[in-house]
């Protein structure tokens, strides 16, 4: 039994290696391709083309107006811009919208409130319907919690202008309120580390490019060329992407063009957030994952790329069951192999990924990294949601879009259903504390740190998601 057991967490260390090695070739490609610029093509005035803005909710009462008043700022010939409000909801968030599209219509603001009879498709759903009634030649989307500057598209459509071949340009997400809480803090270094580090090397590098939903620019013609938006996966940006790349049409991030946008503020949304997105990309993993691999327009390097990236959530299914296979192996004096080290060695890509896009980011960036043992903790804290969220790609039927609520910086929420999620987080958490007493009391020293952290890490996300149950 013991060597069944053992063979199986060498396996899950093996798999957590194997995703530390995709964030030290991240490192090696960023420092290849840390000078590539992108510098602003110069456009006339009369060359600017027509743009449709699109702005997709659902049940958004706190951020509506905030939302519709950025928009309507942005700078743009008025001629040659549309702004459509998509909107789902089924609370007074439609009310709130409509009187705002109806006072900037007698301004003589392009805007319209766009309602569906069902809400058939989510999201995706939301911009296929949409997609028909847009006169732009380009589509800029932004979800409720964003804020895009006024500049926005003056800063990424004349990119478009001579490169027709280019379909989709992403802009670098940044936080409206960062610093609000460790958990928002933490949060953001996530992020960063995802666009600064993860997003410039996907895009310069071409490693199978992807858009993440809000904060960019398509060419319509991509697009429709692509399929459409499709609601078979509940990633729909992911999917249009995948499909957009494996068509040859050509991407670009610009880590210098940022759209504002709001962080979840509290645990719970946070976890549908993070469940979302690993479901989505398990899911996108098991329709394009054979179509990624044959891909002959990609290096075999960009592909493997691709796939792991996709699967990268796997590794809180890794962590789980490393730590339940780490006690009893603790119980029965296993002795671990000192090769394991190596393996160990592996996971310093990640850490050090986080690290560098804060440092090329802010001149703080040290002040800001104080908030990277919470990021621990959450990061390993989530792994029973997210765990849960891959397992129902792979086996569910039914994959409701959870949306994320957002709060427009106040203090106002949405009553939160209680998951049972937080019985699992506390028995994980209980289960940790008991193998870090054991090997205290044998002198193994060597997993304390995993441990521990698996204990806090469980303990802190349960403790946020049962208080603000509560609350």
């Amino acid at each position: 039994m013991i060597q069944i057991l053992s063979s199986l967490y060498l396996l899950a260390v093996t798999g957590l290696s194997l995703y530390g090695l995709l964030g030290l070739l991240t490192l090696w490609l960023y420092w290849r391709h840390r000078h590539d610029a992108f510098p602003l093509p110069h456009a006339a005035e009369a060359d600017l083309p027509s743009v449709t803005v699109q702005l997709p909710i659902f049940n958004e009462r706190y951020v509506v107006e905030r939302l519709i008043e950025t928009a309507v700022a942005i700078q743009y010939p008025a001629d040659r811009l549309q702004i459509q409000v998509i909107d789902d909801s089924d609370d007074d968030t439609t009310t709130k919208a409509a009187k705002l599209v109806q006072h900037y219509n007698k301004k003589g603001v392009n805007i319209a409130l766009l309602r569906r009879d069902s809400r058939e498709g989510y999201k995706a759903g939301a911009l296929a319907a949409a997609l028909p009634q847009a006169s732009g030649e380009f589509i800029a989307i932004f979800d409720a919690d964003f804020q895009p500057q006024p500049d926005f598209l003056r800063q990424t459509i004349p990119h478009f202008l001579n490169e027709p071949e280019l379909g989709m340009v992403q802009a670098r997400w940044g936080h409206i309120n960062a610093g609000d809480s460790a958990l928002t803090s933490a949060q953001a270094i996530a992020l960063d580390k995802h666009f600064a580090m993860e997003q410039t090397v996907r895009h310069r590098a071409d490693m199978f490019p992807k858009f993440n939903g809000s904060g960019g620019v398509w060419r319509r013609s991509c697009i429709e060329q692509a399929g459409g938006w499709r609601a078979d996966t509940v990633c729909e940006d992911l999917c249009l992407s995948t499909r957009a790349t494996l068509n040859g049409c050509q991407f670009r991030f610009l880590n210098d063009v940022v759209a504002p946008a709001e962080l979840p503020i509290s645990m719970t949304a946070y976890k549908s957030q993070q469940a979302r997105w690993a479901k989505g990309s398990v899911q996108c993993l098991r329709i394009y994952g054979r179509s990624i691999l044959a891909d002959r327009h990609h290096t075999l390097t960009g592909r493997l790329y691709a796939l792991l990236s996709m699967s990268a959530y796997a590794t809180h299914l890794f962590i789980i069951a490393l730590l339940l296979l780490l006690v009893p192996l603790l119980a029965a004096d296993y002795a671990f192999p000192v090769n394991m080290l190596a393996f160990s060695l592996a996971g310093i890509g990640q850490p050090l990924l986080f690290i560098l896009g804060q440092q090329v980011l802010y001149p703080d960036w040290r002040r800001r990294l104080r908030h990277f043992p919470t990021l621990l903790l959450v990061a390993i804290g989530t792994a029973p949601s997210n765990s849960r969220a891959i397992l129902q790609a792979i086996y569910g039927r039914r994959h409701p879009f959870i949306r994320t609520p957002k709060f427009g910086g106040g203090t106002a929420s949405y009553r939160l259903r209680f998951d049972r999620v937080i019985f699992g987080e506390i028995a994980l958490a209980l289960y940790a504390a008991l193998g870090m007493a054991l090997a205290l009391a044998r002198n193994n020293f060597g997993p304390v740190f995993f441990l521990a952290a698996s204990a806090f890490g469980f303990g802190y996300v349960a403790y946020l998601s049962f208080r603000e149950t509560r609350e």
